[in-house]
């Protein structure tokens, strides 16, 4: 593979930065729509904004909210969000194979920042890449998600409280954004999603609700990822067979 190339005197950074703008520009809407429901579940400004710069991953700061809303435990949130985000472990592993040998320190830094969109442009850019490369999309990026964070939550303390209120409903409503175009493509995510639903209300006769969604989300993935190689085998035997 050949290293990224630059142009004059440009530097990897500067190109990361250029890259990381568009990330910058789509995080704005979803920012400020976590600090509008951060507000709602009566989380400071200060708060938000330090879940943003300690955490920054989207989904799992939307799902920690419904379980702030919801009273779940700070262990329960915790080892959830984990789970949300053990994916990171594999792009972070992935996208060392790609870029240029450093500094395991400095590694470390930008493996915080690797985020699905960050992952996304990083990726896919040709050849190798340098970690300055890296910290340039994941900086401008970072930067974007937590200044729009604090922005929404200001923004939502100027509203009326029942539009504060209605807010909480964007929460759900993002989930089902997300979960969407993965139900159109795969059918396994359809049974995932039913059967932990089914789970979930099931356990949460006996469990607390953030245990119950935990049980009930490591359950499903277990059952879906062992039961669809068996119904491909089955398939395929079949069609041999006829």
């Amino acid at each position: 593979m050949k290293e990224l190339s630059l142009s004059g005197s440009s530097h990897p950074f500067v190109f990361g930065l250029k890259d990381g703008s568009s990330i910058a520009l789509g995080y704005i809407p979803a920012a400020i729509t976590f600090g509008f429901i951060a507000q709602t579940v009566h989380l400071t400004s200060v708060e938000t904004l330090l879940m943003s710069l300690f955490v920054f991953a989207g989904a799992a700061q939307y799902m920690a909210l419904s379980l702030l809303a919801a009273g779940t435990g700070a262990f329960e949130i915790i080892f959830t969000t984990f789970i949300v985000n053990i994916r990171h472990f594999l792009m972070s592993a992935s996208l060392n194979e790609k870029t240029l040998p450093g500094r395991p320190l400095q590694k470390a830094g930008y493996a915080f920042g690797i985020t699905d969109e960050v992952f996304a442009v990083t990726s896919m850019k040709e050849g190798t890449i340098s970690s300055a490369y890296i910290y340039g999309v994941f900086l401008i990026s970072y930067v974007s998600w937590a200044s729009f964070s604090v922005a929404g939550h200001s923004i939502g303390d100027l509203l009326p409280s029942i539009l504060q209120q209605s807010l909480t409903f964007a929460l759900y409503a993002l989930f089902i954004a997300l979960l969407t175009p993965s139900l159109k493509k795969h059918r396994k995510v359809i049974y995932l999603a039913c059967s932990a639903a089914v789970m979930n209300s099931l356990f949460s006769l006996w469990l607390a609700e953030g245990w119950s969604l935990i049980l009930s989300v490591i359950l499903s993935a277990g059952f879906i990822e062992w039961a669809a190689p068996h119904s491909l085998e089955k398939t395929q035997n079949e069609k041999e067979g006829a």
